[in-house]
């Protein structure tokens, strides 16, 4: 029997359930260390399809997200909040509503 690596787990958790991605997202905010947001968020863009598709959906460049999504990145808040909101999330991170 295959067993899943962590990331593929974690990965697959986030889609099924959005929450789990809001608390992964919150417990890297409470890091205070922006690193390791970026890093939690591109977590969260791969499992909802790849920072490549996210890229796309969100009308972002596909090179400039993988760069902001980096340890080195410095994104805009504009950028997170428009990635953020491709994945269904406001910068609160909660779920977003829908009208």
């Amino acid at each position: 029997m295959k067993t899943l690596s962590y990331k593929k787990m974690l990965m697959a958790r986030f889609r099924k359930n959005p929450k789990e991605a809001i608390d992964y997202l919150n417990a890297a905010l409470e890091d205070n260390d922006p690193k390791v947001f970026l890093i939690a968020l591109r977590d969260v863009a791969e499992a909802y399809g790849g920072v490549g598709a996210v890229a796309k959906k969100a009308r972002l460049n596909r090179v400039s997200l993988y760069r902001m999504l980096s340890e080195n990145g410095n994104p805009e808040i504009s950028s997170i909040d428009r990635l953020l909101k491709t994945l269904g999330l406001q910068l609160a991170v909660k779920l977003k509503e829908i009208a």
